[in-house]
């Protein structure tokens, strides 16, 4: 068996999936800071799941609470209360040395920055292989476990290269390497794509693909490009920080993706909030306070109208808005 063979059998091993519940799963997740006095809510009841094996992409602008789940779910940050989970770590539970354990072999990182990723005077194959002794990855199997990391990412030829020889794109799928050294069960990835044009965005999403295909890693990226749901199966938007809506794909993106055929769902959580995305409340007037009637099948949501004009069209009566409101 090829040390790649072994890093996959052993990968696909892990990713078992955890009894009744996803590999990563937060429930009701709040984070708290304060400074000067002020208290600020970056994460405000925050519910998401995760199974093992797929690519998952949280999106959110500037401020949704996305950074915040990130430096959680990687061991870098602790949450106020609720719940996170990540294959079989409760990192709410966590000692400083379990937490340092976790994060050299459970998950894997790639950061948006090429200097977080990479040290600058080491080759492609040097950084690669750099992470193996932290795993206690035998000397002498390090360097043909990296080249085919590096081959599987279609960058064997840049071995001998620093990252200053480097174009973006390949930094990254060197990056990718790197965080899929140790076989981790998740590889996170922040804004993966921030820093390249579209040719090599393209090539980075290609390589998480191909490294959750081939080694049966599961990816969450977080950005705050929606169109980055194009490259994925799931998108889940955050908002205010909480889970707003999923976006589900019939498949992957890149080639053979299917164009349209999206859906998109509002989350709601377990004490029954709903957060419509904004484009929905602009476009049907959706302010503040909306009616909702039981309708067969299904919720009709309205926008508010004067109590007089209610009234009159009585409660079995068509609404007055009807085709303008949002039906959930």
């Amino acid at each position: 068996m090829t040390d790649l063979a072994a890093l996959q059998a052993r990968a696909l091993a892990r990713s078992a999936p955890e009894p009744d519940e996803g590999l990563i799963v937060c429930d009701n997740l709040v984070r708290v800071y304060r400074t000067e006095g002020v208290e600020v809510q970056a994460l405000q009841g925050l519910d998401l799941t995760v199974e093992a094996g797929e690519v998952l992409a949280v999106v959110g602008a500037s401020g949704s609470g996305k950074s915040t789940l990130l430096g959680i779910l990687s061991g870098l940050d602790l949450p106020t209360a609720g719940r996170a989970r990540v294959a079989h770590h409760d990192l709410l539970a966590m000692k400083r040395r379990e937490r340092l354990d976790y994060r050299r072999s459970t998950v894997g990182f790639v950061w948006q920055q090429t200097g977080r990723n990479l040290l600058p005077y080491l080759t492609a194959l040097e950084n690669v292989t750099l992470p193996m002794g932290y795993a206690r990855i035998p000397r002498a199997q390090r360097a043909g476990r990296a080249m085919e990391l590096l081959d599987l990412l279609g960058i064997a030829d840049c071995r001998d290269r620093r990252p200053g020889e480097l174009s973006g794109g390949q930094q990254q799928r060197v990056a990718i390497a790197v965080a899929g050294a140790n076989t981790p069960r998740v590889l996170f990835a922040d804004e993966p794509t921030g820093e390249l044009d579209t040719a090599g965005g393209e090539e980075v999403f290609a390589a998480l693909r191909r490294t959750n295909a081939e080694l049966g890693v599961t990816v969450l990226i977080v950005t705050h490009d929606p169109a980055v749901s194009e490259q994925v199966r799931r998108t889940v938007r955050i908002r205010d920080g909480r889970t707003a809506t999923e976006v589900l794909r019939p498949s992957a993106g890149g080639a053979g993706a299917e164009a349209g055929g999206a859906e998109e769902y509002a989350v709601l959580d377990r004490v029954g909030r709903l957060q419509l995305p904004r484009e929905y409340t602009e476009r049907y007037g959706l302010h503040r306070r909306v009616r909702l009637t039981a309708e067969p099948g299904h919720i009709g949501v309205w926008p508010d109208r004067a109590a007089g004009q209610d009234a009159a069209a009585g409660p079995g009566a068509q609404d007055p808005g009807e085709g303008e409101g949002e039906d959930e």
